[in-house]
C-alpha cells in the first residue's frame, strides 16, 4: 500500500514537471513570436524560385544531417567493403582484432577513395554550380541523384534488378534514367550483399583449409584436449601477412566496383 502511495506521488510529480514544462515552452514560443523571429515559411522570389527562411534552412540541413549515414551505408561501397572485412576478421580468428572501430574507418577510407571519382563529379557538376547560383536546388539533387542512380545500376546484378521490377509490377525500362530510385535501391543493397559473401567465402577457404590441416595433425597426435583455433591463429596470421594480405585484399575489394 505504500509502495503504491509512492509510486503515484512519483507519477503526480512527474505530470506536473511535464506541464510546467510544455507550458513554459508555448509562452516561450509565444513571445519569439511577438519578437517576429523567423518562423518555418517559403516564398517566391522575383525570379519565380522558392525562397526559404533561415529556420527551415535549419530544419532542411539538419533533417539531411541525420540522413546522411543511412547514404553513407544504402548507395555507396560501404555495404560490400564492411562486410568484406568483417568476415575476414571472422576467417582470420582474430575474434575482435582489429576492433569494429577500425574496421568502420578502413570501410569509409575505403569507401570515399573509391567512390571519389563519382564524388568529383557530383562537386562539379551540381555542388559548385549550386553555390554559385547557376542552378536550382530541385535542379541539383536531381542531377545529384540521378548520378547516384547510375552508380548503383552499374554495380547491381541484371537479375536482382530484374527481379525487383518483377515484384513491382513496373518495366521493361527503355535506359538507366527510367529506372524509379525504390527498385534501384533495394536491387543494389540485395546486389551487394551476394557480392560481399562470393568475396567473403573465396577469402575463408585458405583459412578453412590451415584450421583442417591443424585439426588432423592434433587427431593423430592424440592431442584432442588443445583448441585447433589456438595453434592454427599463427600459422593463419603468417600466412596473411606473408602474401601482404592487407593490400591483396583491399586492392581486390576496391577493383570490384565500377566508377565513372
Amino acid at each position: 500500500m505504500i509502495f503504491n502511495q509512492k509510486i503515484s506521488s512519483i507519477f503526480c510529480k512527474l505530470v506536473t514537471i511535464l506541464f510546467i514544462i510544455f507550458s513554459g515552452t508555448t509562452v516561450v514560443a509565444q513571445e519569439l513570436g511577438n519578437f517576429g523571429l523567423p518562423a518555418l515559411t517559403s516564398s517566391l522570389d522575383a525570379n519565380g524560385e522558392s525562397t526559404y527562411s533561415l529556420s527551415l534552412q535549419i530544419l532542411i540541413l539538419m533533417t539531411v544531417l541525420t540522413v546522411i549515414p543511412s547514404i553513407v551505408l544504402g548507395m555507396t561501397a560501404f555495404t560490400r567493403i564492411i562486410i568484406v572485412l568483417s568476415i575476414l576478421r571472422q576467417a582470420l580468428g582474430t575474434q575482435q582484432t582489429p576492433p569494429n572501430q577500425v574496421l568502420i574507418a578502413i570501410a569509409l577510407f575505403l569507401t570515399f577513395y573509391v567512390m571519389s571519382p563519382l564524388f568529383d563529379v557530383l562537386y562539379q557538376v551540381t555542388i559548385n554550380p549550386y553555390l554559385e547560383g547557376l542552378k536550382s536546388a530541385q535542379t541539383a539533387l536531381t542531377e545529384a541523384t540521378n548520378l547516384l542512380k547510375d552508380f548503383m545500376i552499374v554495380n547491381t546484378r541484371v537479375d536482382t534488378l530484374n527481379q525487383f521490377a518483377e515484384m513491382a509490377g513496373k518495366g521493361p525500362f527503355e535506359d538507366n534514367s527510367s529506372i524509379p530510385l525504390s527498385i534501384v535501391l533495394p536491387s543494389f543493397i540485395t546486389s551487394e550483399l551476394k557480392t560481399a559473401f562470393e568475396i567473403g567465402f573465396l577469402i575463408f577457404l585458405p583459412f578453412l583449409v590451415i584450421d583442417m590441416v591443424i585439426a588432423s595433425i592434433l587427431m593423430s597426435l592424440g592431442m584432442m584436449m588443445l583448441s585447433p583455433m589456438l595453434i592454427s591463429l599463427p600459422f593463419k596470421l603468417l600466412l596473411f601477412v606473408l602474401v601482404d594480405g592487407w593490400a591483396m585484399t583491399i586492392g581486390s575489394l576496391s577493383a570490384t566496383f565500377v566508377v565513372g
